[in-house]
C-alpha cells in the first residue's frame, strides 16, 4: 500500500475466503488494542468498523514512518546466579504497512492457536483508498454490499460518504436494525455518548464530518 502525510485513507480487510474473523468479545477488544498500539503512533483514526469477517478503517495519515523503542533483555551468570537486566534502546524505524503487517500477523496467531485451526485468516491483502486525493481517490466503493460513492460530490461530501459507509456496515450485513446497536464501530462514540479513545473526534469535526 502506497501512503502520503497529510492524506486520508479508508483501509479494510476481510478473512480469508469470507471467514469469520472474530469469534467473541474477547476478540474484537484484543483486534482494538493492537490498533490503538500500531495505529495511533502513525495515525488519527476518524472511524472503524469492526464486523464478523472484515475491518475498516479511515484515517489521516501523519507519520508514515516512525522511530520504535524496543526492550532487549541481556542474560549473564555470576557466580552461580543467573542475572538479567533490560536495555531500552532506539532499534529502527517501522512503517506504517509494517505495523498493520504486525497487527494482522500477530493477530493471527492468536487466532489460530484459540481456534485450533491453520492457514490464512485475512486476505492477502489489505486494502487502502486514498480519499483526498481526486488522482488516486475511486470513483465508487466497489464492496460486497454493492457500490456506494462517486467523485462528483464535493470533497467533504464524499469524506461523509465513506465516514457514514463505515457506520452503517452493520446495518448493511443485517445484523443490526441501527448502527447504534453495533458495538464495535466509532458510531456510539460520536453518537451515544462513549468515551473511545480512538477516534479524534475534533478533527472530525473540522473535516466536516460531524457536526
Amino acid at each position: 500500500m502506497d501512503f502520503a502525510n497529510g492524506q486520508i485513507y479508508h483501509g479494510f480487510n476481510r478473512g480469508n475466503n469470507s471467514q469469520a474473523i472474530f469469534f467473541n468479545h474477547e476478540n474484537y477488544l484484543f483486534f482494538l488494542d493492537k490498533i490503538r498500539k500500531s495505529i495511533l503512533p502513525h495515525a488519527d483514526i476518524l472511524a472503524w468498523c469492526l464486523m464478523p469477517n472484515h475491518f475498516h478503517l479511515m484515517v489521516l495519515v501523519n507519520h508514515i514512518e516512525v522511530e520504535i523503542s524496543e526492550q532487549v533483555t541481556q542474560v549473564r551468570a555470576s557466580e552461580g546466579f543467573t542475572l538479567s537486566e533490560t536495555l531500552t534502546k532506539l532499534t529502527k524505524k517501522r512503517t506504517l504497512n509494517d505495523s498493520i503487517g504486525i497487527i494482522l500477523r500477530s493477530y493471527s496467531r492468536a487466532i489460530q492457536k484459540q481456534q485450533k485451526m491453520t492457514g490464512s485468516l485475512f486476505q492477502k491483502e489489505t486494502k487502502a483508498l486514498c480519499l483526498t486525493e481526486t488522482e488516486f481517490a475511486p470513483a465508487y466503493f466497489n464492496t460486497h454490499f454493492g457500490m456506494i460513492g462517486n467523485l462528483d460530490l464535493p470533497e467533504t461530501n464524499y469524506l461523509k460518504v465513506c465516514f457514514g459507509y463505515i457506520h452503517m456496515n452493520p446495518v448493511y450485513s443485517k445484523l443490526v436494525d441501527n448502527p447504534e446497536d453495533w458495538e464495535f464501530s466509532s458510531y456510539r462514540d460520536y453518537y451515544c455518548g462513549r468515551k473511545g479513545k480512538l477516534i479524534n473526534r475534533e478533527l472530525a469535526k473540522e473535516l466536516g464530518l460531524i457536526e
